[in-house]
């Protein structure tokens, strides 16, 4: 039968799409119905019978018999003399039901049929994929790097699902060659046209979290609380953690002896620094573990204006500041409070002039540097010794001296 031999040349799109053998049985009875209305104008007279356990189909055509003398026939209706062609005894009046062969239809339809079929098949097959990574947004995937171009990574998952990690998404110091195994979290899916796109992200902070979840036993189990995360990814990162049952330590738990149970994570990120504090509702306290390793004398909030200074000894606040500022930034992110350090002990001389005055002589990112390590008046450096500065920023020492000499030049003045 034409109609079984058309569906069996279908299951190549059944086994390539892994789509279940109903499921494509629906999909023919929709296509064939579509091609019914065109050639016929209607499908409400037809009845298709699938036979999901057998693969076969048959439509049957249902049209009650009119005269010979009705000129202006319906789709519903077939002459006395056309309904004995069929069976001599029929009368007026009485419903005929007649199989339609695939050939009936024609080949262009026919073509056309097969051409729908695929684009439905493909249709469900991306809307299934849709929902499954739309379920799985904010969870750890592994796939398989498949390509790798300049902007972006493809990855493959197990099923063949193809998964993008876009450069931005990755940590910098990312290197994968074709083959690797990368874990992400699926961070987005997108609609590109009818085809979803999934997105894998290793700079979200939901990473992070996920990996504590994953590595950590106490945290999958629910005993101990990730309150929040933050990151530069690659360089460093904070962890606020706590737990409800006084007899867990929730950092030592996450950290582990000698730091065993953080190294896996820490190696995962790209040897990122992973400081993890204890939570709390205190905001002084919570401001000041914020800024460990640096030991804090006191903390003042404006809570109106979310901002906090933060007064520390001398040789705290480079500390406090961290490489490239990513400390300090990130206490400040975790927290959600605006930072100032300030300097403990040291009075500002009432002739001391702002770092940034003399932004028309030193470069913005000289004067960046000198702020990072919490020097930001002319005194506070001219106070300094030249080789310590060498020491503490990524200034040369021709630069230093060059600043001194216009810094000495404006109090000469």
């Amino acid at each position: 039968m034409e109609n079984i031999a058309l569906i069996d040349s279908f299951s190549e799109f059944k086994d390539d799409k892994l789509i279940d053998r109903v499921t494509l049985m629906a999909i023919l009875e929709d296509v064939f119905r579509n091609a019914l209305k065109k050639k016929y104008g209607s499908d409400d007279n037809f009845d298709i019978i699938i036979n999901p356990d057998k693969g076969d189909m048959e439509i049957w055509r249902r049209r009650v018999i009119v005269a010979d003398d009705d000129l202006d026939l319906e789709n519903e209706e077939i002459t006395l003399t056309e309904a004995r062609k069929i069976e001599a005894d029929f009368e007026i009046g009485e419903e005929v039901s007649e199989e339609v062969k695939l050939i009936d239809l024609g080949r262009r339809a026919i073509l056309a049929l097969r051409q729908n079929l695929i684009s439905k098949i493909h249709e469900h097959d991306n809307t299934n994929l849709y929902k499954q990574f739309k379920d799985l947004i904010g969870e750890i995937y592994t796939a398989e790097v498949h390509h790798v171009r300049p902007r972006v990574v493809i990855l493959i998952d197990d099923e063949g699902n193809e998964i993008v990690l876009p450069k931005e998404k990755q940590i910098p110091s990312d290197f994968f060659r074709k083959g690797d195994n990368v874990r992400g979290i699926i961070e987005s899916v997108e609609l590109k046209g009818n085809k979803p796109q999934i997105i894998m992200s290793r700079t979200a902070d939901k990473f992070l979290e996920k990996l504590f979840e994953q590595e950590i036993p106490e945290v999958f189990d629910g005993l101990i609380m990730i309150k929040n995360v933050v990151r530069i990814p690659g360089e460093k990162a904070k962890v606020a953690v706590d737990s409800y049952d006084d007899r867990i330590d929730p950092v030592g738990a996450c950290v582990g002896m000698k730091g065993s149970r953080i190294h896996g994570i820490v190696r995962e990120l790209g040897n990122e620094n992973i400081d993890v504090i204890n939570y709390t509702t205190n905001l002084q306290l919570y401001i000041t573990r914020a800024l460990s390793p640096a030991k804090v004398s006191s903390v003042k909030i404006d809570e109106e204006k979310k901002r906090a200074e933060v007064f520390l000894k001398l040789e705290e606040v480079s500390k406090a500041i961290g490489r490239g500022g990513h400390n300090i930034k990130l206490a400040g992110l975790l927290t959600g409070y605006e930072l100032d350090v300030i300097r403990e002990g040291i009075a500002i001389e009432e002739d001391d002039v702002e770092l940034t005055e003399f932004s028309d002589e030193i470069d913005g990112w000289v004067i960046d540097e000198f702020a990072k390590i919490g020097l930001d008046t002319a005194r506070s450096i001219l106070n300094q010794d030249v080789a310590d500065l060498v020491r503490r920023t990524d200034l040369e020492e021709e630069t230093i001296l060059e600043v001194i000499r216009i810094l000495k030049e404006e109090f000469q003045d």
